[in-house]
Order: C-alpha cells, then structure tokens, then sequence
C-alpha cells in the first residue's frame, strides 16, 4: 500500500523536523513548503492526502493560501495551524471548510491524532462499529424470545436499527450478514408475539397493552395539548423508524428531542387502516358502525381516507377537547409549498395537524420504476432516499418556521413497511384485494402455515364484506404472489419496500416529542 502523503506549509518549517521524522517512522511521506505560494503550486502538480497549513506565513495568509487550495481540490483535507486563538480567525478557518484547527505549539501525538482522526476515521470508526455489534451480539440474542414485553421488543428493535445504520457503510460482508440474520430471526419470534397477543390487545382482555394506532393521540397528542405551547402533529406516512433517525439530525438543529418512542400499528399495517384508526382514536370496525359515512370500504371507488379530519374532530369532541385546530393533506410539492408560504396564517391555534405523504409514494413509485428501485436499492439507500427528500422538501421549511416560531412536534406515522424477499402462493377470486402483504375475501386459497390467518375479522375489529371473509397476513418478509405467471410476478415484486402485513418495520413506528430550541 503507498504511504498516505502529506503536505507541510509553515515559514518555520525547520524548527518542525523533529515532526517531519516522526511523522516518517509512522509510515507517511511528508513535503514541506515555507510559504503559501509554493504551497499552491505544490498542490496543483502533486496529489496529497491532506495538508498542514500554518496561519500565519509572510505573502499569501493561511486563510489566503487555504481559498487558493480549496479552488484547486475541494475536496482534500486541510488542518489549520495558528499561534492565535482569536475567535474571528478561527471562524473565518471553519467558514472555510477547514477539517481541523490546532493551536501551536503542537507535539506529534496531536499532529498523529488528526491524521488518524481525519485520513483513517473510517477505517477506525468502521472496526470499533464492528467491535461493538460483535460484543452486543449474543446480549441481543439471548434477549430475543418469546415472552418478551412490548418495552423490551422497543428496545431490541432500537438496537437492530441503530446498528443497521451504524454499520451501513462497513466493508465486512460477514458482520453485515450476521446482522441481517438476527434481525430476520428477531423478526421471525415477533411474528409469533404478534399472532399469540393481538386479539387479546385489541379486545382489551390484556393488562400489558402497548400503545396502538386507535390510542396514540389519547395517550401521546393530548396530554401535550394541556401546555399553552402551539403543538403541530405532524403525521409522515409509512415512515419507519431508521428513516426517523436518518431525519433526527435535521431535525435536532431547531428541537430537543423529549422522547424518542415507538407504538404499535394496527393490522393490517396498510394506510386505510392504520391511520384512520389513527385519527378517529377507534378501530376500523368501529369507524364504520359509528361513522358510516366516513368509512371507504377497501374494494369501494374513491379515496379511502378523505375523512381524517373530520375523524379527528369527532374524535377531540368525544374527548371534551374544545379547541381550534387545523388539518392540512400534503400529496403533492406545489401543496407542500402552499403550506410552507401560508404557515403563518396557523400560528395562533393550539393545534395543527399535518399529513405529509411523501414517503408512502416513495415506496410506490420503487415498486413501479425502474429507476427508483436503482436509486433506493437496499435499507441504506432508502434511509438515504427519504433524507434527501426531507432535506429538500417545503416540510423542512415548515418545521423551521415551528421551531423559529417556539411550537413543539408530535412526529409520527401510520405504519412502516418491509422489503420483501420470499413469494407466497395464494389463490383467491376477483374481489380479493391488490395488496401483497395482506389479502382478504372468501374463497382464499393458501397453504395455513405460511400466513397468520383471521377467520373472524370482527374479533380484531375489521369490517368484512360477507359472512364468509376472513383475513390473511404474510410474516416477515413474505409477500403473496398468485399461481399464475408466478414465476414473472414473484421477481417483479421481489425486494421491494410492502406493508400490509406482520414485522418489526411495519408495526413498531415512531412517535417522537420535540420541543423548539427557542
């Protein structure tokens, strides 16, 4: 391998050979310059893995020869060295894109710290994240089981994500694959705590019941309306927790982070579903007896939740919530950027809903093109995908304006999603939903192993066409596929992001309380 090169640029240069040689028997190649010009034309003729650049030089400045560097090669490191400590100075250095800033005198285990820190900071941080998996490894293995809590199945699901993100851009294969062996078997044992405690979830016949789409608003939106602070409830649709902490960065420049939780979606984990239980604090089945006007039923025509706002309204009478509130939809940019121009007009009301639904899209639109597929390819890749959007949306700017404004922010979504992997057979007739996670109807044909089966849909409060509907489910990360052209079907839809169904992305969600740094 060749020695890393470095490039020196200090009027005293011959006071530093003490450095110069130490730096050597370390294993890097070092040139010196006395001055900027030299430095300048150095770095235009030869190529250098970083440069050390003393502030202070007679002709061209450090911060002079540093613009001159950064027009040449943008893009390579270079550590300021300076005898002064004033403020200005060094604002002027970290302006301009400096990688470090050290105040002389410096002995070489500085100097031999920022070369690790800034030319091996990958390597290094990509070892002690493969270090610290290693060791957590067996904790999280031991921990996955049947008879776990909803707490300690937050807390696994938060490991897998912050390890998955941690160690997104590791090089050793190995360690990646055993990551993603765990998971699919946490996955695995979830799908099974799902099926053995859901009916008894949703008809309160259990005393450990974790929060779920019907009760969030009661027991997360509520209590923070009691504060006099303007509360936004912003609601991003299929977004999964490791696209949250993707976005948290963002996020965290204009909020504290009070809490940082999950909830429990309800099945199926599809937007019809999910989010108007959401919204209307009841189950499906509820929805549709109560409020029959404001329930779509699935295989009906027209929009399935085009009455989230009045749900929610309906919902904060019942609850003796009398307050002015908005509702706002986001489908498209030009009515994202309508709200982010308008945002003012909401500043006075206790309580703003916001229902952006970009994400879902997103996961549609890699579904059918090619080239979204290309672009969002794997799990990093779609984190990737969503922070870029989000960094780039009129969303940002309205969560500027809230945060500038002084408000506080409920983040959440209706359910995740999956990428799917494993084909499953099911045959059923022309009334049977599209969906691929999840099927319902009354002729369903299907091996009963390979899915989690409801025969009685009313005993977890879905509503049912016929006498004879039921509900079927995939685990992990099956998808259903028909008997015909299986073949062509099974590896279109094969590694696409799905929800509808039963696994940790899906159904453990976010729900993040912030509060404005003003």
């Amino acid at each position: 391998m060749d020695k890393l090169r470095i490039l020196w640029a200090d009027d005293e240069i011959d006071l530093l050979k003490p450095h110069i040689l130490f730096l050597e028997s370390k294993g890097y190649k070092t040139d010196t310059v006395n001055n900027g010009r030299e430095a300048v034309e150095m770095i235009g003729t030869q190529n250098y893995d970083i440069v050390f650049l003393d502030e202070h030089m007679p002709g061209l400045t450090g911060l002079e020869t540093l613009m001159q560097i950064k027009a040449i090669r943008p893009h390579l490191p270079v550590v300021m060295i300076t005898k002064s400590e004033e403020e200005s100075i060094m604002e002027d250095a970290i302006g301009s894109k400096i990688a470090d800033y050290l105040i002389k005198p410096v002995n070489p285990n500085q100097i031999l710290l920022c070369l690790k820190k800034n030319l091996d900071e990958r390597k290094l941080v990509s070892e002690k994240s493969s270090m610290s998996y290693q060791q957590e490894f067996r904790t999280i293995g031991s921990m996955i089981g049947p008879r776990l809590t909803h707490q300690e199945w937050y807390g696994i699901y938060k490991k897998l994500c912050y390890y998955e993100i941690d160690l997104e851009k590791n090089e050793d294969q190995g360690i990646l694959d055993i990551l993603a062996m765990q998971k699919t078997e946490a996955n695995a044992v979830f799908s099974r705590y799902i099926e053995n405690n859901y009916k008894d979830w949703i008809q309160g016949k259990s005393l450990q019941t974790p929060v779920m789409s019907h009760t969030l608003l009661r027991n997360k939106l509520f209590p923070m309306l009691q504060d006099k602070t303007p509360v936004y409830l912003i609601v991003i649709d299929n977004l999964r927790y490791d696209q949250w902490k993707a976005l948290e960065p963002l996020f965290a420049q204009y909020f504290r982070i009070e809490n940082d939780d999950l909830y429990f979606s309800i099945l199926p984990t599809a937007t019809q579903y999910a989010r108007n239980a959401l919204f209307a604090g009841l189950m499906p089945l509820e929805i549709a007896r109560k409020y029959p006007k404001f329930w779509v039923d699935e295989l009906d025509e027209g929009t399935k939740n085009q009455y989230e706002g009045e749900l929610v309204g309906e919902y904060m009478k019942r609850f003796g919530l009398n307050i002015r509130y908005s509702y706002n939809k986001i489908l498209n940019l030009q009515a994202g950027r309508k709200l982010a121009d308008t945002i003012n007009n909401l500043n006075d009301n206790p309580l703003n809903i916001i229902v952006y639904n970009f994400v879902d899209m997103l996961s549609h639109a890699r579904t059918e093109m090619e080239v979204i597929r290309e672009l969002a390819d794997d799990e990093a890749a779609y984190r990737s995908l969503t922070q870029s959007w989000f960094n780039h949306s009129p969303l940002l700017d309205i969560v500027k304006h809230i945060g500038e404004k002084g408000g506080r922010i409920l983040l959440t979504t209706d359910h995740g999603s999956v990428k799917c992997q494993n084909p499953v057979k099911i045959l059923g007739d022309r009334n049977t939903n599209t969906n691929l996670r999840y099927k319902f109807g009354k002729n369903l044909n299907f091996n009963s192993s390979d899915v989690f089966e409801v025969r009685h849909p009313e005993e977890i409060f879905l509503p049912r066409a016929n006498v004879s509907t039921s509900f079927v489910f995939c685990r992990e990360n099956d998808y259903f596929v028909y008997p015909n052209n299986y073949s062509h079907f099974a590896n279109m839809y094969r590694n696409t992001f799905q929800h509808g169904g039963i696994s940790m992305e899906e159904i453990l969600v976010p729900v993040i309380e912030m509060r404005s740094k003003t």
